[in-house]
């Protein structure tokens, strides 16, 4: 019997980077995935690699900021596959600036897309984790809620998240709903080599430079933040609830 069989996993964000590596992994170890992002067409390449190892995906479209989406989501998991055991609240983006620099717009994009999604999709999917009086929620904060030079903003929503996790660890905890966070440090994705490129580096140099500041020599694959987001999701994390676990190599 395999970790996760019979349960049905929604994930964000899931069309590369943490996200898609959560739900090869989730698959691959028995659940049933939604694998949510802004479009089903960018969803679909995440969900061809599941299909090809074994597993069972549905690629389903969802703008996280908006309640009408979310809601929309979580409802055709539950027609689809009968119940969300478990949630991965990965979606997000950056748009990083000095304080004097940013705009506004800026500021509310990722403040919506990082936090108030979480708001939004805990609160669809908590409807029927209460009913079951069974789930697993895993959230995406990051080291930069530590504080991070040219990501306010960022650094806000990221804290944020800590915020809910803590709050929700408590408002769900007596219907058998473990919800934690994970926070990644550098971690090679499409997303860190953007921000490397828009600070005049490439990708790899960048890398090199985070590696050297990292105690454990290397930086972060999103197959090393997949391994915590399942761990946190299965039963051995039963007892577990309320805690954010920063995956960063040892960087203070």
């Amino acid at each position: 019997m395999s970790r996760f069989d019979g349960r049905v996993a929604i994930v964000t964000g899931a069309a590369q980077g943490i996200g898609a590596a959560t739900a090869r992994l989730l698959a691959a170890q028995g659940a049933t995935v939604v694998v949510g992002d802004l479009t089903a067409d960018r969803a679909h390449g995440t969900v061809e690699a599941i299909t090809a190892a074994g597993g069972t995906g549905l690629a389903v479209g969802c703008d996280v900021t908006d309640g009408e989406s979310v809601n929309a989501m979580v409802t055709t998991a539950l027609e689809r596959f009968g119940s969300v055991d478990i949630l991965v609240n990965n979606a997000g983006i950056t748009r990083d600036d000095l304080l004097y620099k940013m705009g506004r717009a800026d500021w509310d994009a990722v403040i919506s897309t990082n936090l108030t999604s979480i708001f939004l999709v805990c609160q669809a999917a908590a409807v029927p984790m209460v009913k079951a009086k069974y789930g697993k929620i895993v959230s995406l904060s990051s080291q930069s809620a530590r504080g991070n030079r040219g990501q306010v903003n960022y650094a806000a929503a990221k804290a944020g998240v800590q915020g809910i996790t803590a709050t929700l660890c408590q408002e769900l905890g007596r219907y058998n709903i473990n919800v934690n966070a994970v926070a990644p440090g550098y971690i090679a994705t499409a997303m860190t080599d953007a921000t490397a490129e828009r600070v005049g580096f490439r990708p790899e140099e960048y890398q090199k430079m985070a590696s050297e500041q990292t105690p454990i020599g290397r930086v972060g694959k999103p197959e090393d933040v997949a391994n915590a987001i399942a761990f946190l999701a299965s039963e051995e994390a039963s007892y577990i609830t309320g805690q954010t676990l920063y995956i960063n190599g040892g960087v203070r």
